[in-house]
């Protein structure tokens, strides 16, 4: 299919920072009218929407005192791509002023800008910047949505999927929202994101404070673009080393909430031909006989435009033959000139213009030739074509589309030469033109001079080459790749390359993980959470069956003199231990407020004394007034657990704030769990304490020193464990919901992805050459802590009872002696 008529399986939803054009309001009539926004990007996507009947979501340009003041319909003269997306097919973004600026100039401009560009001292870190980015974002995830709905209900249930193209570092967030709601409401939608700034490598992205965020954002579509394939690299392994998902480099996927993203890099053109055009009926502007050395950039500090000024005076320094010959164009586009920095730059840049000039200028010539403004695209284009040589020389660039713009333009024989950065997309691309790292200032001015002296026909050599690749390259292709990339384009010819899907989890993804950390001499402790880890999450917690397999694994490790297996789950001890069935290994109930050692003792969490009857009342009341449409309390003696997950999602908020307040008011802890909430009794024991605890009953004191540990959870009461054991364990979240903020080392996307770890336990163990006995070396069951407690006695001291400690000395006060440890 031709690229010029690339076309979607479905309607296409663009959602922008920007709508494709702004609205002005006129001044005498004070009517909203439409203002075209230029840019490649708007000339190839616009007239897919429009065929696809499709919306395009974004904010105005402007804050409307009326958010719902109707969108005007273009001017009938408006030939632009934009003037047949009607104003019913656009839904615009409204944000208070300051909420928006925050998001904007706060988080956009002053954070992720200069971060992604490589330049962290010029980033700022400011968590209520950081509030409202999330607040807009999730603004737009909603209006996207209210699109969604629209095209479902006008295209029917027998047409395609509608694609959701999520565009560029403002709206790293909205995606998971987006899918999120969609199942929520059985939308169907396919979602891709685009970057068109660059993606910066693992040592830089880890500086922002809420990475792993910005990362599951991104993971909530079915694809993420990016110019290069560098850029899809660090993303691919930012997503390892930050959020510890399984990746395939090769294949760039990353498998995260239960799906495999893929990540593509799709390399942004130009509309060719309309600059082609352009190039031709341009009227010169250049009257001068010397040659121009050009310069396009916005005025920003990721342009290098400092550099370019310098080495071009080392130029003119170096090659005298120059002077009066060549003159530097530099046309800098002025931008957030309310802001200190870029006041600053262009200080900056005046001097240096004023310095240079007043060091070489001549009676007849000036160096340097510099327009702070704007120009028309005839202007530009007829720089483009009559320039000489192009500096793109930024010090970082997503791509830079100036550098396609003047190949496009330069029809003229002999041609030019372009000279690239290789810091930008560009250089990685654009193999012909010369490379120019404009940190060097002395080789970047031998650079511009081997431009100025190369010969003719190997001007017309690289540009030849560079054309054609840009001629069919164009934007209209790079549409048509990232439907294709989607799987959303009509008549594609031919099926992509690369796999879609990562294999299963299998035992050798572990081995490089774990290998190293087990060893082959250190005992091995497996902390492990039942619903949800070991067995999968049900409907109803007596439906979460243990899977035999798992089972029987778990027995087989049991068995090993060198494992050491604790279940600690929400449930009561009692239960946790009917549901897995496996004699000889600790049971933790109720988060760890009760744990049930091999050898019988038990040790049973002190309730307050004031919460002792609390219970019973709090059960009653959240059954009087929240039990309802499905939602039940599950009574766990030390806990309650409040479930809602087969009541209606539109009952639900209402249902669960009510809930809350209930459990608050009575005096426990509202702590959330998947679909639940739990009561919790105020005291200071959690997942975490109780492994510790677990580990210095089994191993002693110096447990970390004899043990190595791995902790497996899908909850978040199971962070409380991750981070206690922080840099003590390998550690793994089980997850295949939306944005989860992980303690964890590494995440598992299922049951029967904690299944192959413990089989690759059990392989990695049954490997070890059998011990010499060690007459000194004191078993599991006598190193530990035994003691008898239960919640009736806590209101008296508990009755001595003799246990042993590792060192066999006895114990007058088991409970004093456990919580001192802890």
């Amino acid at each position: 299919m031709d690229a010029d008529n690339a076309e979607a399986t479905g309607s296409l939803i663009v959602v922008s920072n920007r709508l494709p054009f702004v609205l002005k309001r006129d001044e005498k009539t004070k009517q909203l009218q439409r203002k075209a926004s230029p840019g490649g990007l708007v000339t190839a996507v616009a007239p897919v929407v429009v065929r696809g009947k499709g919306y395009w979501v974004g904010w105005p340009g402007i804050h409307l005192e009326d958010p719902n003041e109707a969108i005007p319909e273009s001017d009938p003269s408006d030939r632009t791509p934009t003037a047949g997306l009607l104003s019913d097919k656009v839904v615009a973004v409204h944000a208070d002023p300051a909420v928006f600026d925050s998001y904007y100039n706060g988080c956009c401009n002053n954070t992720f800008w200069p971060l992604f560009h490589s330049m962290p001292d010029r980033a700022s870190f400011s968590a209520e910047h950081w509030k409202n980015y999330y607040t807009v974002n999730k603004e737009f995830a909603q209006k996207t949505l209210a699109a969604l709905e629209k095209v479902s209900k006008e295209q029917g249930p027998d047409a395609g999927p509608p694609l959701v193209w999520v565009h560029d570092y403002h709206l790293m967030l909205a995606s998971n929202w987006i899918r999120q709601s969609a199942e929520e409401l059985n939308l169907r939608c396919k979602l891709g994101f685009f970057l068109h700034i660059p993606f910066p490598p693992w040592d830089i992205f880890r500086l922002f404070p809420w990475s792993d965020e910005v990362l599951q954002g991104m993971l909530g579509c079915d694809m993420v673009g990016f110019h290069i394939e560098d850029y899809c690299l660090n993303f691919v392994d930012c997503c390892q080393r930050r959020l510890g998902c399984r990746v395939d480099r090769k294949n760039m996927l990353v498998e995260h909430g239960g799906r495999t993203v893929r990540v593509r890099p799709l390399p942004i053109g130009i509309p060719f031909d309309r600059f082609v055009q352009l190039a031709q009926s341009a009227p010169k502007v250049i009257s001068s006989s010397t040659k121009i050395v050009l310069g396009v950039d916005r005025l920003d500090y990721t342009k290098g435009l400092v550099h370019r000024l310098k080495a071009f005076e080392m130029l003119l320094e170096k090659h005298p033959e120059h002077r009066e010959k060549v003159t530097l164009l530099q046309i800098s586009v002025p931008s957030r000139t309310d802001v200190k920095e870029y006041q600053e730059l262009k200080e900056e840049m005046d001097q240096l213009v004023g310095r240079i000039n007043g060091r070489f200028t001549t009676p007849n010539w000036s160096p340097i030739r510099y327009i702070y403004g704007c120009v028309s695209q005839d202007e530009l284009a007829a720089f483009y074509r009559d320039a000489a040589v192009a500096l793109v020389t930024p010090l970082r660039d997503g791509m830079n589309l100036v550098a396609k713009e003047f190949v496009a333009c330069q029809i003229n024989e002999p041609p030019g030469v372009l000279i690239v950065s290789p810091f930008a997309g560009a250089g990685e691309m654009m193999h012909e033109a010369l490379i120019c790292n404009p940190y060097e200032i002395g080789a970047a001015a031998e650079v511009i001079h081997r431009a100025l002296t190369m010969p003719e026909d190997e001007r017309q050599l690289r540009m030849n080459y560079l054309r054609r690749r840009e001629k069919i390259n164009d934007v209209n292709c790079w549409m048509k790749s990232f439907l294709k990339a989607m799987g959303s384009l009509i008549y594609e010819d031919g099926e992509e390359t690369l796999p879609t899907t990562m294999q299963p989890v299998t035992m050798d993804d572990f081995e490089e993980y774990l290998a190293k950390y087990v060893g082959t001499t250190h005992k091995l402790a497996l902390l492990l959470d039942y619903d949800g880890t070991l067995a999968p999450i049900a409907p109803h917690p007596d439906l979460a069956i243990l899977p035999p397999e798992t089972r029987n694994v778990l027995m087989r490790l049991s068995n090993m003199s060198d494992v050491y297996i604790a279940i600690i789950s929400g449930r009561n001890v009692n239960n946790v231990k009917e549901m897995v069935g496996i004699e000889g290994i600790t049971y933790a109930g109720n988060h760890g407020l009760e744990i049930l050692h091999p050898d019988g003792s038990r040790f049973v969490h002190p309730m307050p004394i004031e919460f002792e009857g609390k219970v019973s009342d709090l059960l009653k009341q959240l059954q009087e007034q929240v039990c309802r449409d499905g939602a039940w309390v599950e009574n766990k003696g030390a806990l309650l657990t409040f479930h809602y997950r087969e009541t209606p999602i539109e009952v639900r908020p209402e249902m669960v704030s009510k809930a809350k307040q209930l459990i608050e008011d009575a005096g426990f802890r509202a702590g959330r769990a998947h679909c639940a909430i739990e009561a919790k009794p105020p005291v200071q024991w959690n997942k975490g304490r109780a492994s510790i605890y677990i580990l210095r009953t089994a191993f002693g004191v110096d447990w970390e020193e004899r043990v190595r540990i791995i902790y497996a959870g899908d909850d978040v009461t199971d962070e409380d464990a991750m981070e206690a054991l922080k840099g003590m364990a390998a550690t793994f979240r089980v997850t295949s919901s939306q944005i989860v903020r992980t303690a964890a080392e590494r995440r598992l996307p299922s049951t029967d992805s904690v299944l192959t770890m413990l089989k690759w336990v059990e392989r990695h163990l049954s490997r070890r050459k059998p011990r010499e006995h060690n007459p000194d070396r004191r078993s599991r069951n006598n190193s530990g802590i035994k003691m008898e407690m239960s919640i009736p006695d806590v209101r008296r001291s508990p009755s001595p009872s003799p246990s042993a400690d590792r060192y066999g000395k006895r114990q007058e006060r088991p409970c004093t002696v456990t919580m001192n440890l802890v």
